[in-house]
């Protein structure tokens, strides 16, 4: 059974309370997990509730909740889904989460994410990652060209996914943020759809 721990306003606020944090670092966690422009998007961009959920390809509960995920969202259709790559696994993560943030730049990052959190072997390795992607359909020598042309972009966004998480003090992979809610743990189709329905009775 999934925890829902403190409400995401509630966290953020414990976050920022340290002695001499502003008002404004409060707003600026808020919009950074929310709207940062950089951060990969799936589900329905105008769903009526958001989840963001922090991952590492090398993560197996990550790997186990991802079609789960995929499922609930086509079935929902009323579901924004914010990704926030975390590589803390291994180095192959951090390589996994460029690459596919890398896709993003051809629109297919939601088919690199799948095909990379299909991956069986743990860690990945870099003939793995490579293969994942070009089994998703992903143009690899487009990729290699994003890669270089955007890695100071790219090694950016993960940092501040980096100190999101920190100013929220998870400890590990997966989290989900479901509407208010911060959820630790693996859940299955049936646990987000619970999730999503509690976030909605709260709204």
């Amino acid at each position: 059974m999934p925890r829902y721990l403190l409400t995401l306003v509630a966290l953020i606020a414990f976050a920022c309370a340290a002695p001499g944090a502003k008002a404004q670092q409060k707003f600026n966690l808020v919009e950074s997990i929310l709207n940062d422009p950089a951060t990969p998007v799936g589900g329905n961009p105008k769903g009526d509730i958001t989840i963001v959920t922090f991952l590492d390809y090398n993560c197996p509960y990550c790997r186990k909740a991802t079609p789960d995920l995929d499922r609930f969202i086509a079935a929902d259709g009323k579901v924004k889904v914010i990704y926030k790559d975390w590589p803390i696994l291994a180095p192959s993560s951090v390589v996994a989460a460029k690459v596919a943030i890398a896709a993003n730049y051809q629109g297919k990052y939601q088919q690199a994410h799948d095909a990379l959190m299909a991956i069986k072997l743990r860690p990945a390795t870099l003939p793995l990652i490579k293969a994942a992607v070009q089994s998703a359909g992903i143009d690899v020598a487009q990729l290699d060209k994003d890669l270089a042309a955007h890695n100071s972009d790219i090694g950016a966004l993960l940092q501040r996914n980096i100190a999101e998480a920190d100013a929220l003090h998870l400890q590990g992979t997966p989290v989900f943020l479901v509407g208010p809610y911060l959820i630790a743990g693996n859940l299955d189709e049936s646990g987000f759809r619970n999730a999503v329905a509690k976030a909605r009775a709260a709204k």
